[in-house]
């Protein structure tokens, strides 16, 4: 009952929002007849049913023709985002344009109102022009002229943010360096290096050469170790497999390892564990690798709770010498209270996308106790990147992708 509540309420926002974009992109600035009219109507009719059959495709349809919608549909979604708020900025701006001065002109239109009424008609039969008359043509002029300057603005505004967001993404995730000290950290690992990746989301969107990209750029920076902490795929091993072999050239000293986020327990979460470890990434389930210098760990994430496989501290961490600097694969940034309970050192996330598309980082901040980059929280330090990849709408706007090469620095050092 709850959720079909909520998915009315949805329905009924999105259908509110499309409402308002029609009115001020294509009835304000159009005829009721023009082909303008007529096409803008159709447009507003589709893209929103196109971005429903992505939002449910995976679910509904093979992966070969999810990507025919999913293309339009999502990016539909990011552009309505950045039309609505570029359109309630028209808003506020929309009565100062209306209340501008003219610009004096010899033209017949924009002659004093007086001038133009006093003027015969010229046609036998036909009454002369009134003052009101030429009031009315003048303001309605006026309004049709400003209304398309803003939606044009607001179209160009928002194109070009998606635009340029969508850019960001399809480039690849840029490499960020980040800094940690461990105080149990021995001075043989000073500058020790952990590339850590996360929220690839593989899909109907990003695709194999994605992955080579990430692949490519991690081993660029020669990392120590490699921590993939979730969020790989949204999809089958079937469907997505091979998008995602690229992983087997992945190159480290002491390895790359693995662990699941949300999203492999929507697609599946058992094949895609034994196909990451066919690729040479080795999973932790509640597991823990004593290195040479600290434990690494990886705990299952929380929706996999459901199923029976959620996140277990004490066959991660349970036994193990405190002594030792601990570092925690998790996926989620919610898990840092527990990891503080357990003497983690470091926790290593990822999942917010850093918001992904502003504001949405105000509403992650309600549900994270990070968004983004480093923070401590009593003796453990968390570190949550914002991912390599994108979830439904293949754009980033303030929030860019990133591989981060974590270097834990020893304090005997």
């Amino acid at each position: 009952m709850v959720i079909a509540v909520v998915g009315i309420a949805v329905l009924g926002l999105l259908g509110a929002a499309h409402w308002y974009v029609w009115r001020r992109l294509v009835r304000d600035v159009s005829t009721p007849r023009s082909r303008y009219r007529r096409a803008g109507t159709v447009l507003v009719v589709l893209l929103p049913v196109l971005s429903l059959l992505a939002l449910v495709g995976g679910r509904a349809f093979p992966l070969a023709v999810e990507r025919w919608f999913a293309w339009p549909g999502y990016l539909w979604l990011a552009v309505l985002l950045y039309l609505l708020l570029a359109l309630l900025v028209g808003e506020v701006l929309r009565p100062l344009l209306l209340r501008l001065p003219r610009r004096p002109s010899r033209d017949r239109e924009d002659r004093p109102a007086e001038e133009l009424a006093a003027e015969p008609s010229g046609e036998p039969g036909v009454e002369a022009v009134t003052v009101e008359d030429v009031a009315v043509a003048d303001s309605a002029s006026r309004r049709l002229f400003v209304s398309r300057v803003v939606a044009g603005a607001a179209a160009g505004v928002a194109v070009g943010v998606v635009g340029n967001g969508a850019y960001g993404v399809l480039r690849g995730p840029q490499v960020k360096q980040v800094t940690v000290p461990l105080a149990k950290l021995p001075r043989a690992a000073h500058g020790y290096r952990i590339a850590v990746v996360s929220d690839i989301h593989l899909g109907p969107i990003l695709g194999r050469a994605h992955t080579r990209r990430i692949v490519d750029t991690v081993n660029a920076t020669q990392p120590d170790l490699i921590a993939v902490v979730g969020d790989l795929v949204d999809g089958t091993v079937p469907e997505l497999g091979p998008a995602a072999r690229p992983l087997a050239d992945l190159r480290a000293r002491d390895g790359a390892y693995f662990v699941t986020g949300n999203h492999e327990y929507f697609s599946g979460a058992a094949p895609w564990v034994d196909f990451v470890r066919e690729l040479g990434v080795h999973p932790l389930e509640n597991a823990r690798v004593e290195l040479p210098w600290f434990d690494l760990a990886g705990i299952n994430d929380i929706a996999g709770t459901a199923q029976g496989q959620g996140p277990d501290y004490e066959r991660a961490l349970g036994d193990r010498d405190r002594g030792r600097a601990a570092v925690l694969m998790a996926h989620q940034p919610v898990t840092v209270h527990d990891s503080v309970r357990h003497g983690v050192d470091l926790q290593l996330s990822g999942h917010t996308h850093g918001g992904q598309l502003w504001p949405g980082n105000y509403l992650a901040e309600l549900a994270n106790p990070t968004v983004a980059g480093l923070e401590r929280y009593g003796d453990t330090q968390l570190y949550v990147t914002r991912g390599a990849g994108a979830w439904g709408p293949p754009v980033r706007v303030g929030a860019p992708s990133d591989i981060t090469v974590v270097t834990l620095a020893s304090l005997q050092a």
